[in-house]
């Protein structure tokens, strides 16, 4: 899940001329403490809408390219959501942009004022050395940390200045060089390094000339040895990923969501320029996704869809609204918001001459597999949908089944199992109970303050309290999209589906459990009458449709594969069957 306003004619031309201006350097000085640091937004305009870089100069980092850039209402946005950071500001009558930096669940004040001449600046470089003494501390360390099976670098200097300590650190896999670290501590051969304005923490032991210890960010603790030996970067493989130039037609488009007024950009291929093809629109699951469904360095709907066109199947994939080069508000969505952004993407076809609109379909992956059927429950246009990993039950029930699924298999004890589990049931027994926000946010505080008294062992991470532990669950939980997916149960609807249906689930999806969401769709359309569709289990796929071990999380980056093949051939034998049949 990603961030992201008749006085006088006079007012509209300024209005014009500033949403002209807003391409160009902007420049503002981020305060973090006693620790001041520049940063440049590099803004520029292409086809597709608005693009940006930032440049960090104090801490050596120039065009770290950004998520998104929207400038809408007088109002910038702009997001990099690797490392949690957005800025939003709005442009006064002066061409001052006056806004919030925010980052990790911090926010600063940043004013951008237009500079056509936008400085880099420089910090002196720490040069590595290598010590003689094997307590020194000082000098290079290097690191990898391990997330959800992608190996991330870091690298810290560590120098010394009379008795305080001072340090930097680079990640060189997201393009970021000497971030100030705002304490640096060595004592007892225990070295310390905070940084606040990210969340991060590492403390490690000083033995025979390695540190160990462990990196710490948002909540998330990690194992980490830091030595002096520099760490070579793992490119990793996805042999399943096309490469350029395709046997097919592929062209950018956009498209608008007249309902919500937005402009949504994506990606068509066609088996050729010219012919009528059956197509399939691909509907992403939860989160900001970009139109490849970008994920632990995969890219499956990259990687469906150029399956599907070498088989005469054209695809439209495209980026979730208020992400990437899509417009609109991803934050205050719901799944019936996205709901209107696919039917968009309907109509849009239909004005293709290429397209044969009889035969248009949908393929929903997880989100997508609700909103799938959602769509075709009153679209007479869609002749055929694709579930994958799609679900029939209540959104709370589907949380609590995965919550303790993957807890399970990531090792969790059976008690802590059953703490949580009795936690979220009765939370999410409010969500259901109550529909006013701050009466539902006063009783879920009021609980969970109880709770914390009745089970002291609750796992508080060092440094926060209760109330950070709540202010930390609630701000997850209360969002538009939480509450409703919560909220809403999918059978209903796909009660009244009458098109052709596909239902896919891979046995080892612990997200989706296929052994609980299967059974139920093929109850629900039984229940409504719908004598053409297909439910099927595949045999060791996760919820991303590999091959796995486990099924949990943390392996889809681990797996080269991005898609396996029995999934590819089971979807697009049965799209062909149903684009042509007579039903």
């Amino acid at each position: 899940m990603k961030k992201i306003l008749l006085l006088s004619m006079s007012l509209v031309l300024t209005t014009y001329i500033f949403a002209q201006d807003i391409t160009g350097d902007w420049k503002g000085l981020l305060k973090v403490g006693a620790t001041q640091l520049h940063l440049v937004f590099h803004v520029t305009k292409t086809a597709s809408g608005l693009t940006s870089t930032m440049d960090s100069p104090d801490q050596g980092a120039n065009g770290i390219p950004l998520d998104k850039t929207s400038f809408d209402n007088m109002t910038l946005t702009f997001e990099l959501s690797m490392v949690k950071i957005s800025y939003t500001g709005t442009i006064d009558n002066a061409g001052v942009i006056n806004g919030t930096f925010n980052q990790s669940g911090l926010s600063f004040p940043l004013i951008l004022s237009k500079s056509n001449d936008a400085p880099v600046l420089s910090s002196p470089k720490i040069e590595p050395k290598e010590p003689t003494d094997p307590n020194d501390i000082t000098g290079e360390w290097n690191g990898k940390l391990k997330v959800s099976g992608m190996q991330l670098r870091l690298v810290f200097h560590v120098s010394k200045a009379e008795n305080a300590y001072s340090a930097t650190m680079d990640s060189p896999d997201q393009g970021a060089k000497n971030l100030p670290m705002s304490k640096v501590k060595f004592e007892d051969n225990t070295l310390t390094l905070e940084m606040a304005s990210a969340g991060i923490e590492y403390v490690g032991k000083l033995d025979s000339g390695k540190v160990t210890g462990t990196f710490k960010q948002g909540g998330q603790s990690f194992p980490m040895v830091l030595t002096r030996a520099a760490i070579a970067k793992v490119e990793m493989k996805r042999p399943q990923e096309p490469v350029k130039p395709y046997p097919y037609y592929s062209e950018d488009v956009t498209f608008t969501n007249a309902k919500a007024n937005i402009t949504l950009a994506g990606t068509l291929t066609l088996p050729k320029i010219t012919g009528k093809f059956p197509v399939v629109v691909m509907i992403t699951g939860s989160g900001a996704q970009n139109r490849d469904e970008e994920l632990m360095g995969h890219k499956p709907f990259l990687v469906i869809a150029d399956y599907l066109t070498r088989n005469g199947i054209g695809v439209l994939r495209f980026d979730d609204r208020g992400s990437f080069a899509s417009k609109g508000d991803f934050k205050t969505a719901t799944t019936f918001d996205f709901a209107t952004d696919v039917e968009a993407a309907i109509e849009y076809l239909k004005t293709r001459k290429e397209i044969n609109v009889k035969h248009i379909g949908l393929i929903g992956h997880s989100e997508g597999g609700i909103i799938a059927p959602l769509v075709a429950s009153r679209n007479k246009s869609v002749r055929f949908i694709v579930m994958m990993a799609g679900t029939a039950i209540p959104g709370s029930e589907l949380l609590i089944r995965q919550q303790e699924l993957i807890g399970r298999a990531s090792g969790m004890k059976e008690s802590d199992l059953k703490t949580t589990k009795e936690l979220n049931t009765n939370i999410y027994k409010l969500v259901d109970k109550i529909s006013n926000n701050d009466t539902l946010k006063a009783k879920i505080t009021n609980y969970l303050i109880t709770k914390s008294k009745e089970l002291p062992e609750l796992n508080i991470p060092e440094g926060k309290t209760v109330n950070d532990l709540i202010e930390l669950q609630l701000s997850q939980l209360m969002t538009p999209w939480m509450l409703n997916f919560i909220r809403y149960n999918p059978a209903p609807t796909l009660e009244k589906v009458q098109c052709a249906v596909l239902a896919i689930n891979g046995s080892k999806d612990l997200q989706v459990p296929a052994s609980v969401n299967l059974p139920a769709i093929e109850k629900a359309l039984k229940k409504g009458g719908n004598k053409h569709f297909n439910v099927k289990e595949l045999p060791g796929l996760n919820h991303l449709f590999q091959e796995c071990k486990t099924g949990l999380p943390a392996e889809y980056g681990e797996i080269e594969q991005t898609v396996s093949p029995l999934a590819l051939e089971t979807m697009t034998g049965w799209i062909k069957t149903a684009a042509s049949s007579k039903q």
